[in-house]
């Protein structure tokens, strides 16, 4: 599995475009950035657009050149607050997707994840609770 994720992990490096330099700081991913935006609706189509490269397809996380969380069976995810604010803000290596997810993308897929990867958290993200975050 380590050996899958560092292969991962470099493919992704290699595919990302070059920065420039005023450009460094700021987190690089494919599809990601203040020009971009993600088509998909759906949860589980934004997880496999925008997570799963790092997540995984099963939301167990992966260690490479940076850390990335698992996702399945976390408590964490109990909260609402929680996973909406790192969608929105991102933290440490994951890129804040706040400009390129609308509000109902990021209840489509912070709902997908709290519910598939065996967690069971049924108690539905709204509009209301993304825009509250948001601001």
């Amino acid at each position: 599995m380590k050996v899958i994720s560092i292969f991962i992990a470099f493919a992704l490096l290699a595919s990302l475009p070059r920065a420039h330099a005023a450009d460094a700081m700021k987190p690089v991913m494919p599809g990601v950035g203040e020009d971009a935006a993600f088509p998909q609706m759906q949860g589980d189509d934004l997880y496999q657009a925008a997570c799963q490269a790092c997540h995984m397809p099963d939301g167990v996380g992966a260690t490479a050149a940076a850390s990335y969380p698992a996702l399945a069976k976390d408590p964490r995810l109990k909260s609402k607050t929680y996973p909406i604010t790192r969608v929105l803000n991102g933290s440490k290596a994951m890129p804040a997707f706040k400009s390129v997810l609308s509000d109902e993308q990021i209840v489509a897929v912070v709902g997908y994840v709290r519910t598939h990867f065996g967690n069971h958290y049924g108690d539905k993200i709204s509009l209301e609770d993304v825009k509250a975050l948001r601001q």
